[in-house]
This record gives structure tokens, C-alpha cells and sequence, in this order.
């Protein structure tokens, strides 16, 4: 019984590791890369949101196997944990004593992007990858909305139809909600692009993050330990209140336990709403999930 259990300890601890060793390597080269040669990321990542992403989108939603309806309680249980996990950071942000404009969006947005969609893939495989873009839309329709709000007051919703991402995401369920047929040719140019976005993301948030400096880190390191495991316990809830199957479930556990996203970082910058500190809250979020993410693979694989 003793030679089993270690057994399996011995095969969980190589799945984990082989789900996150290329996301990790690739961030590491990202993070050396742009030590060595401080290269200017704007264009790439400005190329990657407007062009790579949206066509990683689109070519899954595309693709016959993509039923909108089939993720619609998938689709609603992300909103609630991003909604409720905002609720509980802005009743805990007078605790570490930081404006909450600072600390909230951190605690809401997760990196259901850089880390969300190839942890799926590598995970559960290429068929996942249609409810891992569910997850990111969710996500992210509710930042560039409730998130933009929170840092500009005077944002409108009319600036969503000018995000690229965005745009297919509504063209997406349009065409598969309408089952428009599509050329198959222009499905495989679109996911060929799309196999552009995750590595590129991944190698960028690494260049990112070798701009980050720490001074008070009583938030960073809270916000690091906060949002995994309320993101985790709510996903729990919100499964059994969906009543979602089981990989839709893991799934959305995992999404709970993402780390902030670095868009806050770059939403803070533009606003400035202390972009050093959300940087810190961004970065020390997502070296945690080096060790928190193979506990929730752990639990769902």
C-alpha cells in the first residue's frame, strides 16, 4: 500500500511538472533575455493583443467543436469568483493599509492569459483549450468594464468595441451561436497565428518582470497567499452551485488559483494608481504560483 501511494505521489509530481516546466522555462528565458538585452516589448506585445491573440480566439471558437452553450455555466462561475473575489479584497484593503483602487484589480484579474490558457492545453490537451478561452473572455470583458471603471470613472463601455480581443470574442459566439460555416483554410491560418500568442505571452511577462522593484511588500505577499485560496474556495462553491462536470470544475478551480494578471500592471501605469506596488503585488503573485498551482494541479489532476 506504502510502495503505491509513493508510487502515485512519484507520477502526480511528474504530470505537475511537466504541466508547468515549458510555462516556467519560457518565462525564465523571457526574464534572461531581458536582463541581457533590454529589449523594447511594445510593438511585439501591441502585435500579439491586437493581431496573434484575437486569432487564438477566433480559431478556437471557429472550430467545430466549439458549443458557446456548452460553457455557459463555466462562462458564469468565472464571473462570480472574479466579481466576489473583488467584493473581499476591497473589504481587506483597509487592513494593509493601500488605496483599493491599488489593491483590488489585482485581486479580481488573473493571468487566465499568460498562465491560464497553456496550463489548460498542457493539462487536459487541445480540447480544453475552447473552455480556457471562455475563462480568459470572462475575465477579460469584465477588466477592460468593471476594472477600467474602477481606476477611471469617466472610462465608457463604448471603448470595449475598440479592443481587438474583444471583438473576437463577439465575433466568435456570433458565428458559432449563428453556425455559420467557415472555410477550413481560414480556421488553420487563424489557429497558425494563434500558436504565436501563448509563447509570445509567456516570454513577455518574463521581460516584464525584470522591471519590478519591491518597498512595502505587506500587500504583495497577502495578495500572493489571498487570491489563490479564495479564488480556489469559491470555484469549489460556485461548482457544486452550477453543478459543472468534473473537468469543467477542475478547470475552474485552476482558474481560481491564477495569479494577478500583468495587465494591472499596465492599467495602473496608465492611470498612475502606484504602478511600483501593483508591479509587486503582479510579480510576487506569480512567483508564488510556482508553488501554489502544482497544489491545485494536485488536487483536480
Amino acid at each position: 500500500m506504502d510502495t503505491q501511494a509513493a508510487f502515485f505521489d512519484v507520477t502526480m509530481f511528474a504530470r505537475i511538472a511537466g504541466v508547468l516546466f515549458p510555462i516556467v522555462a519560457i518565462v525564465v528565458a523571457g526574464f534572461w533575455y531581458g536582463r541581457k538585452h533590454n529589449p523594447e516589448m511594445s510593438v511585439a506585445n501591441r502585435l500579439n493583443m491586437d493581431v496573434f491573440v484575437p486569432a487564438l480566439i477566433l480559431g478556437a471558437m471557429m472550430s467545430k467543436s466549439f458549443d458557446p452553450s456548452r460553457y455557459a455555466g463555466l462562462a458564469a462561475g468565472a464571473a462570480l469568483i472574479v466579481l466576489c473575489s473583488g467584493l473581499a479584497a476591497r473589504l481587506l484593503a483597509k487592513a494593509v493599509a493601500v488605496d483599493w483602487r491599488t489593491f483590488v484589480p489585482p485581486m479580481m484579474f488573473n493571468n487566465s492569459a499568460n498562465i491560464g490558457i497553456p496550463l489548460a492545453v498542457l493539462a487536459w490537451g487541445d480540447s480544453a483549450l475552447a473552455a480556457a478561452v471562455i475563462l480568459y473572455s470572462v475575465s477579460n470583458v469584465l477588466h477592460f468594464s468593471v476594472g477600467l471603471h474602477m481606476l477611471d470613472r469617466d472610462a465608457q463601455i463604448k471603448t470595449l468595441w475598440r479592443n481587438p480581443t474583444l471583438l473576437a470574442v463577439f465575433a466568435g459566439l456570433g458565428i458559432s451561436l449563428a453556425q455559420v460555416p467557415v472555410w477550413r483554410p481560414l480556421v488553420d491560418a487563424l489557429q497558425l497565428m494563434g500558436n504565436v500568442a501563448v509563447p509570445l505571452l509567456l516570454f513577455a511577462l518574463g521581460v516584464r518582470m525584470r522591471e519590478v522593484r519591491f518597498d512595502a511588500l505587506t500587500a504583495p505577499l497577502l495578495g500572493a497567499l489571498l487570491k489563490p485560496a479564495l479564488g480556489m474556495a469559491l470555484a469549489w462553491a460556485f461548482s457544486l452551485l452550477l453543478a459543472l462536470n468534473e473537468r469543467d470544475t477542475a478547470m475552474l478551480i485552476i482558474f481560481g488559483a491564477l495569479p494577478p494578471a500583468v495587465m494591472n500592471f499596465l492599467f495602473a501605469e496608465r492611470y498612475s494608481q502606484d504602478p511600483q506596488r501593483v508591479a509587486a503585488i503582479v510579480l510576487i503573485g506569480n512567483l508564488a504560483s510556482l508553488i501554489i498551482l502544482p497544489i491545485a494541479l494536485g488536487i483536480v489532476l
